[in-house]
């Protein structure tokens, strides 16, 4: 049986459904996400884009592309995040929050360079991106 779960934005006016298993689940810090998210660190499940699927309120979905890397969905009524296409990496990351049924399990923080809340909780802390990723694959220390 196929594990699925369900989320939406702030108002509701745009339901998701991902379905499967993550790809993987971390915490970015770098200076994009943490201005994206209004917070000190973001929360990522990665998915394959045929996992995603937008349900209803596909007409309120809007975007924003800063880089070519990212193509954040938003809800256009409320403003709620959705998720960021990842197109170069072929991953769409479902914000963690967006997902309440999800069982959140952290596997790695990426672009741990750039935090401003240090954590340590003993997982892999990568510099930037995993070398697969683009990045250079460094660990830094906690």
């Amino acid at each position: 049986m196929t594990t699925m779960h369900k989320g939406a934005c702030f108002c509701g006016a745009v339901q998701i459904e991902v379905t499967g298993e993550p790809a993987g689940m971390g915490y970015c810090h770098c200076q994009s996400c943490r201005s994206w998210s209004a917070g000190p660190v973001n929360a990522f499940s990665l998915w394959k884009p045929d996992s995603v699927r937008v349900v209803s309120g596909g007409e309120h979905v809007a975007k924003f592309q800063k880089t070519a890397m990212s193509e954040r969905q938003y809800c256009a009524k409320c403003g709620g995040h959705l998720m960021t296409n990842h197109p170069p990496l072929g991953l769409v990351d479902v914000y963690a929050a967006t997902l309440p049924t999800l069982q959140f399990k952290p596997g790695v923080h990426v672009n741990y360079a750039e935090t401003v809340l240090r954590m340590r909780d003993g997982l892999p802390k990568l510099k930037d991106f995993p070398s697969e990723f683009g990045g250079s694959g460094e660990m830094v220390s906690e």
